[in-house]
């Protein structure tokens, strides 16, 4: 087994997973949770419906982020319970900050990897994901560790993105933004629709060009996108970039991921000095 700087024990396959939502990533969205949970608010409620949870009994919701569905699935199981588990610090930090401000006595929040966690067996009377289940290394192990968590009668209810040909919002999206920046490849636009939702203009902006995005690091990742990244979503170094976005297409070779390192080594100490000469006109 593996285990973060947080003291969290990991499954190996879940070990680069840890490392993000254990960082940057976890941060960013802990920082950003209403905008998280609005973005998904049309499937909230008929997830939870389709859950079916009863009054009295217990759920685990698992990959709770910063804990909606943990709290509305405690609402529901009034005389129950819910336990929500996540590998990020700082969202499960938050989720228990708003259960409590909430007044919530029913909805507990662990650290966990639930692809590996003792859960007590027969414990649970439905388990629920949303958008979470599918992040699991080794799905297959997963999912026997959370069916021994389940009574005889337990219930699954998962919320899962559809593969990007079949997800009809992508492929709107996708067509919009080829349709206004003529320049991308559908390759391209299809990625940064995937990836980043209406959000892809903030990136490309005025472009008009290829050249207008700056720098090419390879696999369509453009100095735009890297600056939208270290600016809007945290990331740091090479590894931040590739490990968020080699899920929606990228693929480095080891030359261009170290051209990207400096690149961004760079860019970060110039974003520092900057942010340096702003604090000191306004000492």
């Amino acid at each position: 087994m593996a285990h973060t700087a947080s003291g969290l024990r990991v499954d190996p396959s879940n070990a680069e997973q840890a490392m993000a939502w254990g960082g940057g990533e976890g941060a960013y969205w802990a920082a950003h949770a209403d905008y998280f949970d609005r973005t998904i608010a049309a499937y909230h409620l008929p997830f939870l419906d389709a859950a079916a949870i009863g009054a009295g009994e217990q759920v685990l919701d698992v990959g709770c982020g910063t804990g909606q569905t943990t709290r509305d699935a405690a609402r529901r199981a009034s005389s129950g319970g819910a336990l929500g588990v996540d590998l990020s610090t700082e969202m499960i930090a938050l989720a228990r900050r708003l259960a409590a401000a909430e007044g919530l006595g029913n909805a507990w929040y662990e650290l966990a990897d639930a692809q590996i966690y003792p859960f007590e067996a027969g414990s649970f009377d439905v388990a629920i994901s949303r958008t979470g289940a599918m992040f699991f290394g080794d799905p297959q192990a997963a999912f026997t560790n959370i069916a021994r968590a389940l009574r005889g009668q337990g219930r699954l209810a998962l919320l899962s993105w559809q593969p990007l040909p079949a997800n009809e919002w992508v492929a709107e999206l996708t067509a919009a933004l080829a349709a206004e920046y003529r320049f991308l490849t559908p390759p391209h636009a299809e990625r940064l629709a995937g990836a980043y939702g209406t959000r892809a203009r903030d990136i490309l902006g005025s472009a008009h060009a290829p050249a207008d995005l700056g720098i090419w690091f390879g696999a369509t990742l453009t100095q735009a996108e890297v600056r939208y990244l270290m600016t809007q979503e945290w990331a740091r170094t090479a590894d931040d970039v590739l490990w968020r976005r080699s899920k929606l297409g990228l693929a480095f070779t080891p030359s261009e991921a170290a051209a990207l390192a400096r690149f961004m080594a760079g860019a970060g100490a110039a974003t520092t000095q900057d942010a340096e000469r702003r604090t000191a006109r306004t000492s």
